[in-house]
Order: structure tokens, then C-alpha cells, then sequence
């Protein structure tokens, strides 16, 4: 049995898949869906960044320092994020 608690959880992760994702794609079928949904699970968990972890992911990333070279985008999603880095 689902907790009134449990639902608000459930639909903010959803809330943010319609939003960042799904509004934004032409879904073709099934495969194309999950492979969309996968591809937005990997860049939820390693790269978006939450206000409530202090702009980080839930996968720490490490802090790099301005004394690296450039700045070079990581298109994620099909190119509907970034993940920004620099270059070692």
C-alpha cells in the first residue's frame, strides 16, 4: 500500500522526466522510450545537479579548479543537457 508521503517523491522524479526530458522528444516506440529514459537515468544520477545535495549529484563529482584548461561540453541525453568539464 502506497503512503500519501511516498507520493510526492514519485511525482517530483516524474514531474522532472515530463519536464527535462520527454516534453522535448518525439518518442517513437517502446525501445526508443527506454532507451531515452535510460540515457536520462544516467544523466539524473552522475550529472544533473540538485538543490538539495548543494548543486551536486547524487554520484559526487569532483571539484575541478579554474587552473585546468578549457571548459568542454559533454552533450548527454541526445543533447538535451550538458555535463561541462575541463580538460586535464
Amino acid at each position: 500500500m502506497d503512503t500519501p508521503w511516498q507520493n510526492s517523491y514519485c511525482e517530483r522524479l516524474i514531474g522532472s522526466i515530463r519536464r527535462e526530458c520527454l516534453d522535448h522528444v518525439i518518442v517513437i516506440n517502446e525501445r526508443h522510450l527506454r532507451r531515452i529514459l535510460r540515457s536520462y537515468c544516467d544523466y539524473y544520477l552522475n550529472s544533473r545537479p540538485h538543490f538539495s545535495l548543494d548543486r551536486n549529484a547524487p554520484t559526487e563529482r569532483e571539484v575541478e579548479p579554474p587552473s585546468r584548461s578549457r571548459v568542454f561540453a559533454i552533450p548527454q541525453v541526445g543533447g538535451l543537457h550538458h555535463r561541462y568539464c575541463r580538460a586535464a
